[in-house]
């Protein structure tokens, strides 16, 4: 990245002396030609300034680029390890000791919850791949986008506060929608999974899925820190999070909604990240 901002530059200066010196040259050889020379050389320096003004951005660019890549790998990483390594212990744990049938039950019940940690996160990388090589069809049917959301929900619900379930869910039933059932389950568990992710320890989460004047509107809002506005549209482009990534203690890969915004522009529907007062996030999607 340094390199190449350096032998740009190089270059560009280059350039710019090689234009005065040969500028030079011929206006002492024909002094008439002054006009010309000056003429000729603005147009130059223009285009000259404006290629080396894209060629600047298209090098950063490619650096956060890289950064972003860089930070995925280390985040996918962890998210990898960290489910592995439960189900390696629930595993030894039952190979190794005596437990009585409800101890096992509670490992095994563990252990699945792992593993279907790890089927959404391959599932979101082998989707992210096919949307961005547009190879992926999205596939069309009519289905119960009610039982699909109260589905969804159930599995990531949360008992981390004793009986407390810190996801409410208001699911208007029979709500029907023509669509692609895996994208939009993606899409679904991509919005409750960083709602539970970004909010604190028992802070409330609610999910609503209605239907009204023929418009199915669904809504994950949070009690986080929020995201600020001048990230608010950042949010879903490939590999961004909010905030540091030296800082950040959330895991992630920066997948999750730009896999929301394709899946939603491929079935006419829009989004929108608004301010949950006093504080968190509120995503609106609604179905035209």
């Amino acid at each position: 990245m340094k390199k190449s901002i350096i032998i740009f530059y190089v270059l560009l200066f280059y350039s710019l002396g090689q234009l005065i010196s040969w500028g030079a040259l011929v206006v002492k050889i024909d002094a008439t030609r002054m006009p010309m020379i000056m003429g000729e050389g603005a147009v130059f320096l223009f285009l000259l300034g404006i290629g080396a003004y894209f060629i600047h951005a298209s090098i950063k660019k490619e650096g956060r680029l890289k950064e972003q890549q860089q930070n995925f790998l280390m985040s996918i990483t962890h998210e990898l390890k960290s489910p592995l390594a439960a189900i390696k212990l629930s595993l030894q744990t039952i190979a190794r000791r005596e437990l009585d049938k409800e101890q096992r039950t509670t490992l095994i019940r563990n252990s699945l919850k792992d593993v279907e940690r790890l089927d959404d996160l391959v599932e979101n990388m082998l989707l992210a791949t096919k949307i961005e090589s547009r190879t992926y069809s999205f596939p069309k049917e009519e289905f119960d986008f009610s039982d699909l959301v109260t589905r969804i929900t159930d599995r990531l619900q949360v008992h981390s506060c004793g009986c407390e379930q810190i996801i409410k869910a208001h699911i208007q039933e029979d709500v029907k929608i023509e669509g692609d059932k895996f994208a939009l389950s993606s899409v679904v568990t991509n919005l409750v999974e960083n709602a539970v992710k970004y909010s604190g320890p028992c802070a409330e989460i609610t999910v609503e899925l209605c239907q009204n004047d023929g418009k199915v509107k669904l809504v994950v809002s949070d009690k986080g820190l929020g995201i600020p506005d001048a990230e608010k549209m950042l949010i879903f482009d490939k590999f961004y999070r909010v905030g540091d990534e030296n800082v950040r203690k959330s895991k992630g890969t920066g997948l999750g909604l730009f896999i929301v915004k394709e899946v939603l522009q491929n079935h006419d529907a829009d989004i929108s990240v608004k301010d949950n007062v006093p504080h968190g996030a509120i995503f609106e999607v609604t179905f035209n």
